[in-house]
């Protein structure tokens, strides 16, 4: 074969196998794409349980395959997304069995944001549907806590600031350091591991999750999910302060209270003690000025009933003249009562010698025997008409069996082997094979000819 490509007499060409050619395109492909960046979009993103990522990366004229497998896409601090646009560094690989080659992707940011503001969105967007940071699931702080115990770096300026401010604010307040990472890749199930701690074990009304400022990066262990799930699940408040007024984190916005500086949550914590004793003063006064108030009140009443007890026997005289008019007005009460009842007697007994004992039991029993037929007589009657009910039920339900029916000639026909009900031909052609279903027996047909109803 010379250059132009066409074959001379004594030339052989070389001729591959499938698998050979294959191979020889791997080799030539993986040797010259071993470092490659694309910038591309993502569609087709799939995400299963095995923890690797599949999509396509493509752009106006031409789309390829790309793959990141579990070791690399468990660093990832964001989710990808259809539509996302990103930059895509790996090496080009070839699966022999198809023939198609791939990206396999050892990393991938997003263009125009950063990884870690865009994971911060995902996450904040996804906890927030499921109402995690919900006004109303948060927790009161109480208005003076006793105890209150603080995770954070022991080493950190953010521990001294916030002990400084409560011992200057009120000193008589206990504050347990739970000791953690606050940075680095251990943070956050270390912080996740002193919450837990805290609620099983320690007897404290508030908690305080603390670190000093930050960039993103240094901060990004109060970014994650499950460090805000362990907040909402603590039965006790807890008061997130991490970072300087303008980083807002995660644990933030899980928290029942954020504040803005370690500081702060040393304020909004504890009220100064100059300010408490000020507004006890203040109450000590009120109660004072109401207790003077009311014994003014209780005195002049005692004056009052003391006019009303100057004469003591006036009294008792006049009680004893009362109880004497109560005891006439009942005595006479007695006797018009007894003459009352005499009188009623002597009525009833005229009554009983005019309506003879033996005259009445009898009047009686006539009675019971005249309502005894007349309830025979209707229960008979009742009988014999839910009799004839129930006979004409039965008819009915015998018109309406379907044995009943079959008995009359008619029968049922279905489909095979389906054996779905035929109500009319449409769907049906000849040679198909039918279950016909008579009084006795059923029949296994094939359709001949059909024929439509004439309308």
């Amino acid at each position: 074969m010379d250059d132009s490509g066409f074959l001379f007499e004594n030339q052989s060409p070389k001729i591959y196998t499938v698998s050979g050619l294959t191979e020889e395109i791997k080799d030539l492909l993986e040797e010259h794409f071993d470092f490659v960046w694309v910038e591309g979009e993502i569609s087709n993103f799939r995400s299963p349980s095995s923890g690797h990522y599949y999509m396509v990366l493509k752009d106006e004229k031409a789309q390829i395959r790309a793959v990141m497998f579990r070791p690399q896409s468990r660093y990832l601090k964001f989710t990808p997304e259809d539509g996302m646009k990103v930059i895509a560094q790996g090496r080009i690989g070839v699966y022999q069995p198809r023939g198609e080659y791939q990206i396999i992707l050892d990393y991938l940011e997003p263009l125009g944001v950063g990884a870690l503001a865009l994971a911060f969105e995902q996450l904040k967007k996804k906890l927030a549907a499921e109402g995690l940071f919900d006004e109303e699931i948060k927790k009161p702080l109480p208005f003076l806590p006793q105890k209150v115990a603080v995770i954070t770096s022991p080493t950190g300026a953010a521990i001294r600031d916030f002990l400084k401010l409560i011992h200057r604010r009120f000193a008589n307040i206990e504050i347990i350091v739970l000791p953690v990472k606050v940075q680095g890749d251990e943070a956050t199930a270390e912080m996740v591991e002193a919450l837990d701690t805290v609620n099983r074990k320690l007897k404290v009304d508030v908690i305080v999750l603390t670190r000093g400022g930050g960039s993103l990066e240094d901060l990004w262990a109060f970014n994650q999910e499950e460090l805000a799930r362990a907040i909402r699940a603590s039965r006790i408040p807890v008061v997130s302060a991490v970072g300087h007024e303008i980083d807002i984190t995660i644990s933030d916005l899980a928290a029942d209270l954020r504040a803005p500086t370690p500081s702060a949550a040393a304020e909004l914590l504890v009220t100064e003690k100059e300010s408490l004793t000020e507004r006890f003063e203040e109450i000590r006064g009120r109660l004072e000025s109401h207790i003077k108030t009311h014994l003014t009140h209780l005195h002049q009443r005692m004056i009052l009933l003391s006019k009303g007890l100057r004469d003591p026997r006036k009294r008792i005289a006049d009680s004893w003249m009362r109880l004497d008019e109560l005891h006439g007005r009942l005595l006479r009460l007695i006797d018009l009562t007894i003459k009352a009842c005499q009188k009623n007697l002597v009525a009833e007994g005229h009554a009983l010698l005019l309506h003879s004992p033996i005259k009445i039991r009898a009047s009686l029993e006539q009675q019971i025997e005249f309502q005894r037929r007349t309830l025979i007589l209707m229960i008979s009657k009742g009988l014999k008409e839910k009799r004839m009910a129930l006979s004409h039920m039965e008819e009915r339900l015998e018109d309406l069996n379907p044995t009943a029916v079959l008995k009359r000639g008619y029968s049922i026909t279905r489909t095979l082997p389906e054996k779905m009900i035929l109500r009319d031909v449409s769907g049906l052609k000849k040679g198909d094979q039918v279950n016909v279903t008579l009084a006795q027996g059923e029949l296994d047909c094939q359709i001949e000819k059909i024929r439509p109803s004439r309308k």
